[in-house]
């Protein structure tokens, strides 16, 4: 039998347009694969989104994997993807599905695999269930059905998660928080984990709409303005964005101050090694801030440094002693939870070091700025007409006036210059896209070096 040449593994998952190259069919021949990678006899959980059409994706998937001999526990209801990551793990099942197509456009869905740890599955994982695609026999090999059981994978999550964090500290605070769902499976299920608090919640687009009002279901400033003004006009002390699948966080501050998810993991790493006084490493990937180095260095904690893509943390993780792990995109994982995102808990941890530290996140970041250095981060995204291959070789020795001593190119290329900003490129291996990262100590040069990235790809096609 030929194979499917059109399903491609991304950095997290698979993902199309439904109805173009994310079929009925397509899914199908998914989920057949991945049923031939684990065998008859295997347990699975199987979880979906909001988006348009995940639940009956879920039920075809669910479907492929019963009657090829393996054991569902499918979800009653559109949940974050932590969910299910938390219920593989927990519940000691062999794999976890996802269908969710994350932040991208509605007109997209998706597939995610999680690990019997509830990690992301890696390049071994889903380079085994491609070269699958297509080559599975008709024939049920097992002779058997497996059972297909609907339940409520939210209870566990939410009872894991009120044990976790840390009530008694946040319990009599009167914190005001304002949570914008984005129309995602994040929904309010934080409310069901702060239940007998006195934190005040407030929700914005947490019903479902699976056009998600036209934009991309993504934590990111220019998609956040409504949360932002509401935050600074209704005078909230947080405000919280999760993307459509809840595993990324983006924070307001008081004020309206856009909190960019570089500063979260920050954040993070000081509230879980200063008030927590937990132990382990932090972990960066290669396009995230310089701020994370100077952190790590200052609390005497060893740095680890990933190409793009949480399934690289996740294996660490799962390897190393790891306090915190983040992604330049908003995706956050803890110690002694899932070696995966969660952007529920990761809210809950910037409320819990409100608490524990007496001081709005603003007051709190603002300190740990003045103490290692404030840095200004963009990123852009150009579209080619083809796809491109660069060359470190071709890569200029002077960014801006500034010059170039260290270029790292085990993802992308990215260029460091003596003043610490630095310069990212990161073509797409799939699409003619290319990722143009920029970080520096100065608003105006991080916009010059960002332009500057631009105009090398585009004027001189570096």
């Amino acid at each position: 039998m030929q194979g499917n040449n059109t399903i491609k593994f991304g950095t997290d998952g698979w993902r199309g347009v439904i109805g173009d190259d994310y079929t009925f069919k397509n899914l199908k021949d998914v989920s057949e694969a991945i049923a031939d990678y684990l065998g008859p006899g295997k347990k699975v959980a199987v979880g979906y989104d909001t988006r348009f059409m995940s639940a009956n994706f879920a039920e075809i998937v669910s479907d492929v994997l019963s009657n090829r001999g393996i054991e569902i526990i499918l979800s009653d209801r559109a949940v974050p993807t932590p969910t299910l990551s938390f219920t593989v793990k927990s519940r000691k099942l062999d794999l976890g599905i996802m269908i969710t197509a994350s932040h991208n456009p509605a007109e997209y869905n998706g597939l995610k695999i999680k690990t019997a740890s509830g990690g992301a599955a890696g390049p071994e994982i889903t380079s085994d269930v491609e070269s699958r695609l297509g080559k599975i026999p008709e024939k049920n090999s097992a002779n058997i059905k497996g059972k297909v059981n609907k339940e409520n994978l939210i209870y566990g999550y939410v009872k894991f998660i009120r044990s976790y964090v840390d009530l008694d500290k946040i319990k009599n605070k009167r914190f005001r928080v304002l949570v914008d769902a984005m129309h995602g499976s994040g929904d309010s299920f934080i409310s069901d984990v702060l239940k007998g608090t006195n934190i005040k919640l407030e929700f914005m687009r947490n019903i479902i709409n699976p056009s998600f009002e036209g934009r991309r279901p993504e934590p990111v400033e220019e998609n956040l303005q409504e949360l932002m003004a509401r935050v600074k006009k209704e005078k909230f002390d947080l405000g919280i964005a999760l993307d459509g699948d809840a595993d990324r966080i983006a924070a307001v501050a008081p004020g309206g101050i856009f909190i960019n998810p570089q500063k979260i993991l920050c954040l993070l790493a000081l509230h879980l090694k200063q008030d927590r006084r937990w132990s382990g490493g932090i972990v960066k990937t290669i396009a995230g801030t310089t701020m994370i180095d100077k952190i790590a260095k200052s609390l005497s904690v060893k740095l680890f440094e990933t190409p793009v893509g949480f399934k690289y943390i996740s294996n660490l993780m799962e390897k190393e002693d790891i306090l915190v792990g983040g992604e330049e995109a908003g995706g956050m994982g803890v110690k002694g939870y899932i070696p995966e995102r969660d952007g529920t808990v990761a809210g809950l941890l910037l409320l819990e070091m409100m608490a524990y530290r007496k001081k709005d996140i603003l007051k709190i970041l603002n300190e740990a700025e003045k103490k290692f250095g404030r840095y200004y981060y963009l990123r852009d995204e150009l579209n080619l007409d083809k796809l491109i291959d660069l060359k470190r070789e071709n890569m200029p020795r002077e960014l801006l006036g500034k010059k170039v001593i260290q270029v790292k190119d085990f993802d992308g290329i990215k260029l460091i210059c003596e003043d610490e900003s630095w310069l990212m490129f990161r073509p797409s291996g799939t699409e003619p896209i290319i990722r143009i990262y920029a970080e520096a100590k100065s608003l105006a040069r991080v916009k010059k070096l960002l332009e500057f990235g631009k105009e090398l790809i585009t004027e001189h096609g570096l």
